[in-house]
């Protein structure tokens, strides 16, 4: 967690000095399964990373340069010389000015070469897929619906529980964004938890470092704990939800007023209480370890996973491998049920203390028994909390992705649990799918999504010269509205005072009717009124846009547009009539 922490600090480093730094990553293993390549090169894709790594599986490098602590950075001249280094988090201000230093040093004495070095990608020339990195997933029985995390698409999926892709919550754009679900962004999130009282969502946007809440029924995100920023502060502490900072939350549970957050980064478990709006730290110390106590004072070291029986909370505690609990009311203690220690990790059924997992990231509760997504033994096992005894139920503990009988079948660093009615719901993660496991017939399938067209990232479609023509799209015949977005060019705005003009017609007004007053004042987002019935048409959309540079609004640019908009009218289409218009940026002239 604290490598991961560093990365965004790299990838500033790595823009400002694009032609002056080359950033090396070296990985030295703690985990037997970050010891192979293959898992490497998940990783790199998975946390978007463009430089290259150095499998260190051996410790080769980490001993040459006297490496005690994960991360450690080093920084190397032009000569080959060291010229100093750090270990922990919070990278960025100190790289920042010795990079700067060196790069004056060498280019006094023209001793900087700024050829580029171009390293290819695994991830280019690799098929693109429907998921990436799915996460976390819960599902409700009554309503037939499964809600997991599209995590390195930014995204929320709603599905069926046969794969019927229902709704995007998300467009795949990176952001801390709060609105409609088309709008709303979020930055790999991670855990979901559905509250069907409320019909709501409840998120951890772990890139974000906030917790987000979605109403099902009017179709709205909004941020209700964190800032957007990591949180620095030590020890951590409690605030209003709004203003106080978090860390890599990476799952949420929720039991009546209370929601439960897994806090990775933080090595806790927090919680956010929906009535006061209050957000702080629940159960651990901040210290790292496996030790168990009371709440205030226990240690725990990357919890990742919750799940309930009512009565307490079993996590998965992932950097010491193990399996805990925490009394429910804020009130008792932490207990480990299976894991011994930070460095004690395997593949081991059996019982405590004797058995393994291997870097746990889910777990779920049924009858009396936890499941868990041992992720990097590619496997998913039982336990009996009252014996302390370790089973597997899936996986040979290969990698791949082989269906059939239970013991047979292969995953793939599965990371997300949840059982509906009597299956077990599986994210297998670094497959990009999700499985579904029948404890009757002791069988595992995948789940075959269909509906996927709902799953292609929205981007804007380009002009033919003045003329912009949509795909077909499908509207309910309850929809309202004509939603025109129009995204202006980075640095300008909409000027009340420039003139703007915007109608609407329709080819079969029968089908669509759309009303003859002209807008005439810029927006963003502009909605005309439509009244439907089953069918189909082409909407007509003329537009007369003049925007204005930010800075100099006496600087301003003009663009005549014509959007062409095929609908068709039926049962289960969309809510809105979506029409997408982005504006080039122009070139001034010279």
């Amino acid at each position: 967690m604290n490598c991961l922490h560093i990365i965004p600090d790299l990838k500033r480093l790595e823009a400002k000095y694009s032609k002056e730094l080359v950033v090396v990553g070296v990985h030295s293993a703690k985990f037997l399964g970050e010891k192979e390549t293959d898992n490497i090169r998940e990783a790199i894709l998975k946390h978007d990373l463009e430089h290259p790594v150095l499998n260190d599986r051996d410790f080769a490098y980490w001993n040459a340069f006297g490496v005690s602590a994960w991360p450690t950075v080093v920084l190397i001249d032009p000569s080959g010389n060291v010229v100093g280094g750090q270990s922990g988090e919070g990278i960025y201000d100190v790289f920042d000015k010795a990079i700067g230093d060196v790069v004056r040093e060498f280019d006094a004495k023209k001793g900087l070469n700024r050829k580029p070095i171009r390293f290819v990608l695994e991830k280019e020339g690799r098929p693109k897929s429907v998921l990436s990195y799915p996460s976390k997933i819960v599902g409700d029985a009554a309503s037939g619906r499964l809600f997991f995390s599209d995590t390195n698409h930014n995204r929320i999926v709603i599905s069926s529980l046969t794969g019927e892709i229902k709704e995007v919550i998300g467009q795949g754009g990176i952001g801390l964004k709060d609105g409609d679900f088309t709008t709303a962004q979020f930055f790999r999130p991670q855990g979901v938890w559905f509250d069907a009282t409320e019909n709501a969502l409840y998120i951890a946007d772990t890139e974000n470092n906030a917790i987000r809440r979605v109403d099902l029924g009017a179709k709205k995100v909004t941020t209700i704990a964190g800032t957007g920023k990591q949180s620095e502060i030590y020890p951590p502490r409690e605030g209003p939800g709004a203003t106080t900072a978090l860390k890599s939350p990476w799952d949420v549970l929720k039991l009546g007023p209370t929601l439960y957050i897994a806090m990775a980064g933080t090595h806790q478990l927090w919680s956010y209480n929906v009535s006061s709006k209050v957000v702080g730290p629940y159960a651990g110390n901040a210290g790292e370890n496996i030790t168990d106590g009371p709440l205030a004072s226990a240690q725990l070291a990357q919890p990742s996973g919750l799940a309930t029986d009512g009565k307490k909370l079993f996590f998965a505690d992932t950097e010491v491998s193990a399996v805990r609990t925490a009394d429910l009311g804020g009130t008792g203690s932490v207990e480990t049920i299976i894991g011994t220690g930070l460095f004690d990790f395997g593949d081991v059924d059996g019982k405590y203390p004797e058995a393994r997992l291997q870097h746990p990231v889910a777990v779920a509760e049924r009858g009396g028994l936890i499941y868990v997504a041992d992720t990097y033994n590619h496997k998913i096992k039982r336990i009996d909390p009252k014996t302390r005894t370790l089973t597997t139920e899936v996986g040979t503990g290969k990698r791949g992705m082989t269906d059939g009988p239970a013991l047979l079948a292969t995953l793939n660093e599965p990371n997300g649990l949840y059982w509906v009615g009597d299956k077990l719901y599986i994210a297998d993660t670094n497959n990009h799918v999700l499985r579904v496991y029948d404890p009757a017939t002791k069988a595992i399938s995948t789940i075959k999504l269909t509906g996927i067209e709902k799953l292609a990232v929205q981007s804007m479609p380009e002009f033919v010269g003045n003329k912009l023509t949509l795909s077909l799209q499908t509207v309910a015949p309850t929809a309202t509205a004509l939603e025109v977005r129009i995204e202006l060019p980075a640095g300008t705005k909409f000027n009340p005072n420039a003139p703007f003009s915007l109608s609407a017609s329709s080819d079969v007004p029968g089908v669509v009717a759309a009303p003859t007053t002209a807008v005439t004042k810029g927006a963003a987002i502009i909605n005309i009124p439509v009244t439907l019935k089953p069918g189909q048409a082409t909407i007509t959309v003329d537009m007369t846009i003049n925007y204005c540079n930010s800075g100099n609004e006496g600087l301003c640019y003009f663009k005549q547009v014509k959007v062409v908009v095929p609908v068709k009218v039926a049962a289960g289409g969309a809510a809105t009539i979506a029409v997408p218009v982005k504006i080039a940026a122009r070139a001034l002239p010279k």
